[in-house]
């Protein structure tokens, strides 16, 4: 029976003089991202059964705070390109959470807005990010979930972080 060909590897490197490597769950980074990909799981399973997707409750919250918002700023908000929050407020519209509007001297602009059904939903949706917020923070001591958001803005700020998270 032939033996298989042998290739050589490349050298290893290591990234620690000693030879170490790090494990997996020493780094922040990976708890940050596993905490994170369960909290936004279950919040995704709680609008979801309300027939909202994540990007449709950032914007939707996006425009409860800014009626009649230009598509232009709800591109910069979202963080997202035109084509992608186009096809949200396409989404949006054909549910009946919001409307375009042509603009009152610019007729080839046009704003968005919530209808009522919109405005209605909001504080709907949000009291189901404060039950998801609290099933997964409220263990924490008040003073505890408090440091925790001071060094997650702390960071953003230090690495100027703009785009809103909706995937």
């Amino acid at each position: 029976m032939p033996q298989p060909r042998r290739t050589s590897a490349p050298p290893q490197r290591h990234p620690h003089a000693d030879g170490a490597v790090s494990a997996l769950d020493s780094h922040v980074g990976f708890w940050l991202r596993f905490v994170s990909n369960h909290v936004s799981a279950a919040f995704q399973a709680r609008i979801e059964a309300e027939g909202v997707s994540v990007s449709e409750w950032v914007a939707l919250r996006h425009l409860f705070d800014a009626p009649d918002a230009a598509p232009a700023a709800l591109v910069a908000a979202l963080g997202m390109t035109k084509g992608a929050v186009s096809k949200i407020v396409a989404r949006l519209v054909a549910k009946g959470w919001a409307e375009t509007v042509a603009h009152a001297t610019d007729l080839r602009a046009h704003r968005i807005r919530l209808t009522r059904s919109g405005r209605e939903l909001v504080p709907r949706l949000a009291r189901l990010a404060d039950r998801n917020d609290a099933a997964f923070f409220g263990p924490l001591p008040a003073a505890s979930r408090e440091e925790l958001v001071r060094l997650m803005r702390e960071l953003v700020r230090i690495h100027q972080l703009r785009h809103v998270p909706t995937d």
